[in-house]
C-alpha cells in the first residue's frame, strides 16, 4: 500500500508537516489547495517552508494553519564542531524570522518536553540543560551586564508518568507566575522515514501536541491553551516499525513485478493483506513499536547542542559568535 494509505491503516500521525505535504502531494499528483512550499539552499542544509494558509489546506494536510520550517542537513550525524556551528547559525536565522518579538524586553520560556530517562525522548531536557537562562540576573546584577541579553527561563517538566501532572498544566502555572512573552517548546518527534532521523529539524509557529507521533497524545501547547505564542522545535528520533515493514514489503513487490513468473503473487498483497501481515509480525506491539538507531546518544547530544547554540544566538543580541563556549 502507498505511504498515505499505510499511515491511515497503521493509525500514524505525521509529526513533520513536510512529510505530510510530500505524501499527500504525491498521492494527489499536484499541489495542495491552501498550502504553499518555499525552498532555500545553503552549503550544508536545505530549508523548506510549508505554509498552511487556510482551513481548507489544514483539513487536507492535517496540520493547523501556520508556518512549518524544516531544516534538512546530514551534518548532525557528523561529529564536526565547525559544521555544527554553521548549522546553528542557519537555524538561528530561521528562529529570528519566526519569533513573534515586539521589542527587546520580550521574555522567553524555553520548555524541554520529554523523558530524560529515555534517550530518544531526551532531546528537550538536553536542550534545556545546555541553554542560557538569564531571567534570574535581572534586578540582581548591574544593568550593564544584562544589556543585549534577553530575559530567558528554562524548564524540563518531565512527563505525566513521572510527575503525575499534565505537562500543559505545569507550563500554564509557570506562565501565570513568570509572565513570559513567548514559549519555545522542544520535543522529539516520530518520522515517517528513517532518513529523517538525525537529519531534520522542524520549527513551527503553531505550538505542539506532545506525544502525538507515537500515539500518546497529551494536552496541546499552543496560543489558545497558553494565552501567548508557542514556537515548537521538533526533531525526529524514532520511526514506527510498521512503516519500515511496509516499505520493505513495497520494495519487495516492486522488485517482483520485474520478474514475470512471480507477478501473480504480488497481486495477492493488497492493502488489507499487507496490514494483516505487518500486524502479525509486530505482535504484540503492532501499534506501538518504535525504532531508533544505535547512534541515538550521539545524535541527541549533537542536535541538542546545535539547537541550544541557535537559541542563544537568536535570543541574545549580545551573544558573540563563539556561542558554544558559553553553553553548559
Amino acid at each position: 500500500m502507498g505511504r498515505v494509505e499505510a499511515y491511515r491503516h497503521l493509525g500514524i500521525n505525521l509529526d513533520l508537516a513536510l512529510e505530510a505535504h510530500e505524501a499527500i502531494r504525491g498521492e494527489q499528483g499536484g499541489e495542495i489547495p491552501g498550502v504553499s512550499l518555499d525552498e532555500e539552499s545553503f552549503d550544508i542544509a536545505n530549508v523548506k517552508t510549508v505554509q498552511v494558509l487556510d482551513q481548507r489546506g489544514s483539513s487536507i494536510i492535517g496540520k493547523p494553519p501556520g508556518k512549518y520550517v524544516t531544516i534538512e542537513s546530514d551534518v548532525l550525524r557528523i561529529n564536526n564542531k565547525a559544521y555544527h556551528q554553521e548549522l546553528s547559525h542557519i537555524l538561528a536565522q530561521q528562529f529570528k524570522k519566526i519569533l513573534p518579538f515586539k521589542n527587546s524586553n520580550d521574555s522567553v520560556l524555553i520548555v524541554g518536553l520529554g523523558n530524560w530517562n529515555a534517550t530518544p525522548d531526551a532531546l528537550g531536557p538536553k536542550v534545556v540543560e545546555k541553554s542560557m537562562a538569564t531571567r534570574h540576573l535581572y534586578g540582581k546584577v548591574p544593568e550593564e551586564l544584562t544589556n543585549g541579553l534577553r530575559s530567558v527561563s528554562a524548564i524540563a517538566p518531565g512527563v505525566l508518568g513521572i510527575t503525575g501532572i499534565e505537562t500543559a498544566e505545569i507550563i500554564k502555572g509557570i506562565v501565570e507566575k513568570t509572565n513570559p512573552s513567548v514559549i519555545i517548546a522542544i520535543d522529539a518527534l516520530a518520522a515517517g522515514d528513517v532518513s529523517r532521523i538525525g537529519a531534520t529539524i522542524q520549527i513551527a509557529d503553531t505550538g505542539i501536541n506532545p506525544g502525538s507521533g507515537v500515539g500518546n497524545k497529551r494536552a496541546s501547547l499552543n496560543q489558545e491553551s497558553m494565552g501567548i505564542p508557542v514556537i515548537a522545535i521538533g526533531v525526529p528520533t524514532v520511526v514506527h516499525a510498521g512503516i519500515i515493514a511496509n516499505d520493505i514489503i513495497e520494495s519487495f513487490i516492486q522488485q517482483m513485478k520485474q520478474r514475470p513468473p512471480l507477478t501473480e503473487l504480488t497481486k495477492e498483497l493488497h492493502p488489507p493483506m499487507l496490514k494483516m501481515i505487518i500486524d502479525q509480525v509486530l505482535q504484540p506491539y503492532s501499534n506501538s513499536l518504535m525504532v531508533t538507531p544505535k547512534e541515538i546518544d550521539d545524535l541527541i547530544e549533537n542536535t541538542s547542542k546545535v539547537i541550544a547554540m541557535a537559541l542563544a544566538e537568536a535570543l541574545h543580541p549580545a551573544m558573540p559568535e563563539e556561542v558554544a563556549n558559553y553553553l553548559h
